[in-house]
């Protein structure tokens, strides 16, 4: 039975990435009583969550789930609650029951625009969630956790998303998916601008390499110096005057 309903799970949550786009790690919202009835029975809860959902989990808190913690004074479920991620539901000044609470943070005009799942042990809460579209609901049935079968409500949605992808054409890959949120972008965000198309430069691999000579090498060559010219002492110019005066008196006498 357990191998059946890893595939079952394995197949709903399949549902909830392809057609309301859930990513890991999945987020999920705990109550304050799945904390107490996990803590009680010494089940490992953020274990257990992966094993549900077939995927790496993220358990995530309310402040007035945390408040609800407090006022039963276990302290071994609060340090559990503590580990968790807190989640704002902005009613720190004024806390308001837990199934409230969730309610306000999942359904937001009839979507679950932050892809939670919900953990969580109140049945009138599990009921009114089956009305949102992409929420998978998990809760503990004795000392097993388990997963809740997709509702009509997300069945429709699947299927109406199904039937737009068909019908409107294998091109257009934005059909038949849920819209993204677009609280996350920035409005200062300015559009990119287009890249000037131009001529593209050659491939440098095939551009072939200049052909280096011997002195390409070489430093950049030094100017050549001057030989300078050595001028005669007149003693020197007198003595060379008396050598050729010497040599004509000779040939002279010749």
């Amino acid at each position: 039975m357990r191998q059946k309903r890893a595939k079952s799970y394995k197949k709903q949550m399949n549902v909830y990435l392809h057609t309301f786009k859930f990513r890991e790690p999945f987020q999920i919202i705990v109550d304050d009583e799945l904390v107490l009835t996990c803590n009680k029975a010494s089940f490992n809860l953020t274990k257990g969550l992966e094993r549900t959902i077939q995927g790496e989990a993220k358990p995530m808190i309310t402040q007035c789930c945390m408040q609800s913690l407090y006022l039963t004074k276990d302290e071994s479920a609060i340090a559990l609650a503590k580990s968790f991620e807190r989640r704002r539901c902005n009613h720190f000044g004024n806390p308001k029951p837990s199934k409230e609470c969730i309610e306000s943070i999942v359904n937001i005009d009839g979507e679950n625009k932050h892809r939670y799942v919900v953990a969580t042990q109140d049945v009138e809460l599990r009921r009114k969630l089956r009305g949102v579209p992409g929420v998978p609901l998990v809760f503990m049935n004795r000392s097993v956790m388990v997963m809740e079968p997709a509702s009509n409500a997300t069945m429709r949605a699947a299927a109406l998303s199904e039937n737009a992808k068909l019908t409107g054409g294998l091109n257009d890959t934005k059909i038949g998916y849920v819209k993204k949120d677009e609280e996350g972008k920035d409005e200062s965000e300015q559009p990119q601008k287009k890249k000037r198309k131009g001529p593209k430069e050659p491939n440098p691999l095939s551009v072939k390499k200049k052909k280096t000579g011997p002195n390409d090498n070489k430093g950049p060559e030094k100017p050549k110096k001057k030989r300078a010219r050595r001028h005669k002492k007149s003693s020197e110019k007198n003595a060379d005057e008396n050598g050729n005066d010497d040599k004509d008196i000779k040939d002279d006498s010749q």
